[in-house]
């Protein structure tokens, strides 16, 4: 059927959903479009034939409140994307699932974790790495990290944590919304704490920063108290000044000479108790930064055939190491020299510590050519300091 001429008849053609023979109501343009209606088919009694202007939209004095779509708090779902855990440990019989924030695992279990992602990195327990432990096995396949640790005991004990990387090109970054951590705890009979490699250790008090006695214990529930070999006594943890935490050990909030001395920790689990070792603790008075460099030379004033030395000296805190670099006269003309570089523990007064750092360069049968200046370069992690002194020829 051709549509009808929509000027002469003042309606639209609109096709019906009906094969039936259809009529066209005949309205103003200016009204909603026509009805289609089947010849031959009453309307029910209850509808009439809508009369011209009928289908104008009538305006109504009703209020209605406009309905607001909830949208997720963006800051919500940022924080929630961030604390995803990528991490899933492997079970028995090939099953997953998210491991908790601890473990307590008996010591000689298998732990095999899991990563998602395609460029996956690990952080797990200092000792595994220091040692190039064998057992520890880390590989990256095509969707996932894979980290597996055999034969385990009570050494190790401590964070098992992965994270995904954001590359671009050779520069990656850590994804911080694709992270896993797990604190394994690995009991072993006999270890209440966990294992040093050594039965004497040093802990620094930085004036102003915590200081840790890493007595770490493999048993959660275990009871651990601090003590002071000289005089012999427990060390009160009042949460104040002192507080005990189980992945790091006892914590110094604000160290002070007072602190200083031998200490240990004695753990009690059930009918078990250990002692751990000894921890020396030294209060150290030198703030950190670049070194604190001096320089001074055997003498000024040299002849031919005469041996000098110069010394450069540095005095630093007692854990920071200190690497020296030379500039002298003869360097060029490789005139041989020694260099020697030492450090040690001095005892300032006040039970202060500090670490003296030298390095000594050796000139012997001074010529001409090695007069002139020496230049010492004494750096840390917190910068660098150089210094020169002079030696003449006469």
């Amino acid at each position: 059927m051709k549509p009808l001429n929509e000027s002469k008849h003042h309606c639209r053609y609109v096709p019906c959903l009906t094969d039936a023979k259809k009529e066209c109501h005949h309205f103003s343009p200016l009204l909603s479009p026509h009805i289609c209606t089947v010849a031959g088919q009453h309307l029910p009694k209850n509808k009439r034939p809508k009369e011209p202007g009928e289908n104008r939209i009538k305006p109504s004095n009703k209020k209605v409140k406009p309905k607001i779509p909830k949208i997720k708090d963006r800051d919500s779902a940022d924080s929630t994307l961030k604390t995803q855990s990528i991490m899933m440990q492997v079970m028995d019989k090939g099953r997953f699932q998210k491991p908790a924030a601890t473990l307590s695992l008996m010591a000689g279990q298998t732990v095999e974790l899991r990563c998602k992602g395609n460029k996956i990195e690990w952080s797990y327990p200092v000792y595994l790495d220091t040692f190039k432990d064998p057992r520890l096995s880390v590989k990256q396949h095509e969707r996932y990290g894979q980290l597996t640790l055999v034969n385990s005991t009570a050494a190790d004990t401590g964070e098992f944590s992965c994270w995904g990387q954001l590359c671009n090109g050779y520069i990656c970054r850590r994804d911080e919304a694709k992270m896993g951590s797990t604190y394994i705890f690995f009991t072993e009979k006999g270890e209440l704490f966990v294992p040093s490699p050594s039965y004497f250790d040093v802990v620094y008090l930085n004036p102003g920063r915590q200081a840790v006695v890493p007595c770490r214990v493999t048993v959660p529930s275990a009871k651990v108290t601090l003590h002071r070999e000289f005089p012999a006594k427990e060390i009160p943890v009042n949460g104040a000044d002192i507080f005990y935490d189980l992945k790091r050990g006892f914590v110094y909030l604000q160290p002070h000479p007072d602190h200083q001395g031998v200490v240990y920790c004695k753990a009690e689990a059930g009918s078990s108790s250990q002692v751990s070792i000894k921890y020396q603790l030294l209060y150290v008075e030198v703030p950190r930064g670049p070194p604190s460099t001096t320089i001074l030379a055997s003498a000024n004033k040299v002849r031919g055939g005469d041996d000098i030395s110069v010394l450069c000296t540095v005095l630093g805190e007692p854990d920071v190491e200190v690497e020296f670099r030379w500039i002298f006269p003869g360097q060029k003309d490789e005139r041989p020299v020694t260099i020697q570089d030492t450090w040690r523990l001095i005892h300032r007064g006040l039970g202060h510590t500090t670490r003296i750092s030298q390095s000594v360069l050796s000139v012997e049968d001074v010529e001409t050519i090695d007069a002139g200046y020496y230049i010492c370069t004494a750096q840390n992690l917190q910068g660098q300091t150089t210094v020169a002194t002079t030696v003449e020829f006469s």
